[in-house]
């Protein structure tokens, strides 16, 4: 799962283009948007359009769920993990 959390925090560096932001600057735990990261909605249908590239997995926008999945890159990790293997 490690190796997830580490591949999710390189497509959100990439696919946002946050060039002040290492690997290492991103928390797995730590919230994407507001205190955390500072993500904005912008960003999350950014980002969301990267995963469903990047992963074949599509995360609706109007699914209730869709803002605790991207609670932080743990929450990403296991929605991603989980989706895959069913």
């Amino acid at each position: 799962m490690e190796q997830l959390h580490t591949e999710l925090k390189k497509l959100i560096i990439n696919s946002l283009n946050l060039e002040d932001i290492t690997v290492d600057d991103i928390g797995t735990n730590d919230p994407l948007f507001n205190d955390g990261l500072g993500l904005d909605s912008i960003d999350a249908l950014e980002l969301g359009l990267a995963i469903k590239k990047h992963y074949s997995i599509a995360i609706n926008a109007d699914d209730n769920d869709a803002r605790q999945h991207f609670a932080s890159v743990a929450t990403l990790a296991e929605f991603i993990s989980v989706t895959k293997v069913a």
